[in-house]
């Protein structure tokens, strides 16, 4: 993916998840469930929907539907905008979801990070790490 500054880069996160697809996939697209290990949010799996992301630090991410593939794929545009260009982020998330023996590889890319974004890339890296982590308790919790 380029922009108009040139290459981005792209944090993949990768895991192995002990639950089904069908599982890990309500988890991804119920907004309770986003809320518990995400941010709150109005998602809906409705291509095109336009919806917000809610941190509790008080940032507001506007986002966009792009792939909705039950059980399989889920993309969205993933953009905040920010007065310092450094924190100003215009990206796309994917989650990818592969059966396993053990149940689902989740791997989740967010493209889009300019090279002038050192703190927010590696931000993103250390975050979504957290954040799968909290996914997993949340499916754990879950029936």
């Amino acid at each position: 993916m380029k922009a108009a500054s040139g290459e981005v880069r792209a944090v993949v996160v990768e895991r192995e998840i002990a639950h089904p697809p069908a599982k890990v996939w309500r988890a991804l697209t119920q907004p309770h469930l986003i809320a518990e290990w995400l941010m709150k949010n109005d998602f809906v799996p409705v291509l095109g929907h336009r919806f917000s992301f809610r941190s509790d630090w008080g940032g507001v991410l506007d986002c966009e539907v792009l792939v909705v593939e039950p059980d399989a794929r889920l993309s969205y545009r993933w953009n905040f905008a920010h007065d310092d260009p450094a924190f100003d982020l215009k990206s796309v998330v994917t989650f990818t979801l592969t059966q396993t023996d053990k149940g689902t590889r989740l791997r989740m890319e967010q493209v889009g990070f300019r090279p002038d974004q050192k703190q927010a890339y590696g931000g993103a890296k250390a975050g979504w790490r957290q954040f799968l982590e909290r996914l997993e308790q949340v499916l754990a919790e879950v029936s």
